[in-house]
């Protein structure tokens, strides 16, 4: 019953999205009564400090991150605030206007400057003219008409100081007719100007008195998801579930080009059972889907993220005390299907990027360092990376060199806009005990694999591997992006029948802006990471290729909402073409705010 529940709600999903669509446009018009703001908006997940995961990706996504973390999309209470901490960084850095008496003040303007003598008569005679702390005029840089507003102003008090003051022989007759001239053209910017600032003066005193912090702000993320997996043997096992799962994340910058992300995660979502033929459970996590990764399973509320970023020179460095992966620092070259945070790209952790990033995790380091011009039209660079999943442990082979880790290098390369590709290589080793080789740098027995077959994860005992990938994206036009990577893994063990070698690949198109601009359709097949003609324990236990296939159609309701019904189809479960396929079926509600 539970299964045709589901069916019944993917099928009318089109009519929720209509209900949802007319009750966010009558909550969202309340709350613009109820409210000062004018339109609220979201950032994917992307931060305002440098996004170092796609330092050198050129081919554009929805939102632009940094990565692998939240967004924050800009709102016109945003621009405010930008307009408020640019002014107040220029004033930091001494870049407000000063009064100057004599036109040699300025270091930038030079006598045989076309505009010398006018500025001289302005400076000297008028008085009218500002400059910047640091001796500079400026006057290459473009001026907008309230800016020249701004200075007429200033000039035409200057005028009628010297002449209530008695000073009128220094203002001639014509001067004062070019003036009133000036001053009738830009009467209405005037006006508009003192508004403007009037209003601006308004809004930051409500914003100081109310504001979080002024150096960090909030960004967060919220997703429900209602979910099935359907088939013979492991339909009957599982049943339909509505799960959750939260992230708050503090972005904190201390020089403007730098960002720290303290990030809270809380959430209740679990993986389905699969099942085969024999009634007995197949340990795979094929299937797993994204906001089902860093689950508490019980709405427990963790600090599960706590990286840095920082350019030092023309490297952007990241560093990670917790929860890092390497997503977090490298292009993953899938764009619209990876969206750095679950909940707006792909439905599954094998569609969202290639499985030689979920090698390791945890704390460590890394830097991106680019070569040659940044206005070249061929953009290289080189990642690298190490992190280490039981980094805070000092107990025996455990720590940030003796415990599991993963180093990282990447080769990346973009060619204009349209085109980019890295080359990976990963060197990992996990001790004894250790969950998996795909375990996302949990590192610790009992939690969950992210993606792959048993027979691709399990390491018998502790055991090194080298990795190779190759991942590529092309975006032939503004409407569809090609994206696709494979992965060729190499496991050494200590023990004896302890090594084996493990495969994935993995093709998809997606189309942005279907019917609407924010909407993704996309369409993802491959293979997760399996591991063929292994003996010993695995003898007999499947040796075929799990095909993955998946669908998704993400909804833009609003700027803040997004839902995306979606499938998934996975042949051969558990490298054994003798057990049913399963299908998942998921109705996601994304909320960033």
């Amino acid at each position: 019953m539970s299964h045709i529940l589901l069916w019944k709600t993917l099928v009318l999903s089109p009519v929720v999205l209509g209900v949802t669509v007319l009750v966010c446009a009558k909550a969202m018009a309340a709350a613009e009564v109820a409210s000062y703001s004018e339109d609220t908006k979201p950032k994917a997940a992307q931060t305002e400090a440098p996004i170092a995961a796609n330092a050198s990706i050129f081919i554009q996504t929805e939102q632009p991150k940094v990565n692998q973390q939240l967004v924050a999309q800009k709102t016109d209470e945003n621009k405010v605030l930008e307009e408020v901490n640019r002014y107040s960084s220029e004033g930091k850095n001494q870049n407000s206007l000063s009064q100057v008496t004599s036109v040699s003040q300025f270091s930038d303007v030079q006598p045989t400057d076309w505009a010398f003598q006018a500025l001289q008569s302005l400076v000297e005679r008028y008085g009218c003219i500002a400059g910047y702390p640091n001796s500079t005029y400026r006057g290459n840089r473009a001026l907008t008409r309230y800016e020249f507003a701004a200075g007429l102003n200033a000039c035409l008090d200057r005028v009628n100081e010297l002449i209530a003051t008695a000073t009128a022989d220094l203002v001639t007759k014509q001067d004062l007719a070019t003036l009133q001239r000036l001053q009738e053209e830009f009467s209405a910017e005037l006006a508009t100007l003192r508004g403007r600032v009037d209003s601006l003066e308004a809004r930051t005193a409500e914003l100081e008195a109310n504001q979080f912090s002024t150096t960090t702000k909030l960004v967060g993320e919220a997703i429900f998801a209602v979910s099935d997996i359907f088939g013979n043997i492991t339909g009957d096992a599982n049943n339909t579930v509505f799960q959750d799962r939260v992230r708050l994340d503090l972005q904190t910058s201390f020089t403007g080009k730098d960002v720290l992300h303290t990030r809270l995660a809380a959430g209740n979502a679990l993986a389905f059972t699969q099942v085969g033929n024999d009634g007995i459970a197949i340990n795979t996590t094929e299937g797993t889907q994204t906001f089902q990764i860093g689950s508490t399973g019980n709405n427990g509320v963790i600090i599960d993220w706590l990286a840095y970023y920082v350019p030092i020179g023309p490297a952007q460095v990241y560093f990670a005390g917790t929860g890092g992966i390497h997503s977090d620092y490298v292009p993953t070259n899938n764009p619209y299907f990876e969206d750095f945070d679950g909940g707006n790209g792909a439905l599954s952790t094998f569609a969202s990027e290639s499985p030689i990033y979920r090698i390791g995790g945890g704390a460590g380091a890394a830097l991106t360092l680019p070569f040659g011009s940044s206005g070249s039209f061929f953009k290289p660079s080189l990642t690298i990376g190490y992190l280490a999943s039981n980094a805070n442990d000092p107990g025996p082979n455990q720590g940030l060199l003796e415990g599991n880790y993963a180093a990282l290098g990447q080769l990346n390369f973009s060619v204009g806009d349209r085109l980019s590709i890295g080359a990976t290589y990963v060197h990992g080793y996990n001790g004894g005990g250790s969950i998996g080789l795909f375990d996302g740098g949990s590192g610790n027995p009992g939690t969950i694999r992210v993606v792959g077959t048993n027979q691709a994860n399990t390491l018998l005992n502790a055991s090194s591997s080298n990795s190779y990938g190759v991942s590529a994206a092309f975006r032939p036009s503004d409407k569809l992006s090609i994206s696709g990577f494979i992965s060729y893994h190499d496991v050494t063990g200590v023990g004896a029948d302890d090594d084996y070698e493990a495969w994935s690949y993995g093709l998809g198109v997606a189309l942005p802006d279907l019917g609407k601009k924010g909407n993704v359709l996309g369409i993802f097949a491959g293979a997760e990471p399996y591991a063929r003609n292994r003996g010993g324990v695995f003898a007999g236990t499947g040796n075929d290729i799990p095909y993955h296939f998946e669908g998704f159609y993400k909804y833009r309701v609003s700027d803040n909402i997004s839902i995306t019904p979606g499938v998934i189809w996975l042949t051969s479960p558990g490298q054994n073409s003798n057990n049913d396929d399963a299908i998942i079926g998921t109705l996601r509600t994304t909320f960033t705010f």
